[in-house]
């Protein structure tokens, strides 16, 4: 909010000295710029984090809640899993600058050279022209990268995935979710109220 009102004073304040000059004078739109810049980009992560939000209205079903719940439980797993594998592709990234920044144009920065890593992990990067860049390092680095990056540490990702969502859907089966209970409990006070049954039947359907 104190960065629109900046921004709010700063256009009345260039408004004022347009009509001052009747637009004959140079005017600095540099800072009114930056502060306008600086409120898209906090009005960009509010809307990020508010559309998150929205999950916690996932939490009354019981299927996205277990969604929600397994994130949550592999959360430590998952932090020191995504430092483990900012190593490697840091290590990656420099062998790869290192080697090649000379003889391919794609990896000329490092910028560049780590949109090439992302590609190979996704399968899209023509391997032939590390092939042409060097007819042994270029093939041994790009099978050392396969196979260290994108087989070992995804398979270590999807077990971490799927472990932590084995256990919490065993414990899901003994704890119901008190949420569910909760609106369970509100729809059929609802139900009472209106006298009908088929609304219920309904709302159990489309919860579970």
């Amino acid at each position: 909010f104190g960065v629109y009102i900046w921004r709010y004073r700063e256009s009345i304040r260039i408004g004022d000295r347009f009509k001052e000059t009747n637009g004959y004078t140079y005017i600095n739109l540099q800072l009114s710029v930056y502060v306008n810049d600086v409120l898209t980009f906090l009005l960009g992560f509010c809307c990020f984090f508010g559309s998150l939000k929205i999950l916690r209205l996932c939490r009354f079903h019981q299927r996205l809640s277990l969604f929600i719940e397994t994130l949550q439980y592999a959360m430590k797993d998952l932090i020191l899993f995504t430092f483990m594998f900012f190593i490697v592709f840091m290590a990656f990234l420099t062998l790869f600058y290192l080697l090649f920044v000379g003889k391919i144009s794609s990896c000329s920065t490092l910028l560049n050279t780590a949109q090439v890593l992302f590609e190979m992990m996704l399968m899209q990067f023509d391997a032939h022209e590390l092939e042409y860049a060097d007819a042994f390092l270029g093939p041994f680095c790009f099978s050392l990268f396969i196979f260290l990056a994108v087989f070992l540490c995804m398979s270590m990702f999807i077990t971490i995935i799927s472990d932590s969502f084995r256990i919490v859907r065993d414990n899901a089966k003994n704890n119901l979710n008190e949420n569910y209970q909760i609106l369970l409990y509100m729809f059929r006070k609802f139900q009472q109220w209106l006298g009908k049954t088929k609304l219920h039947i309904y709302i159990v359907v489309l919860l579970k």
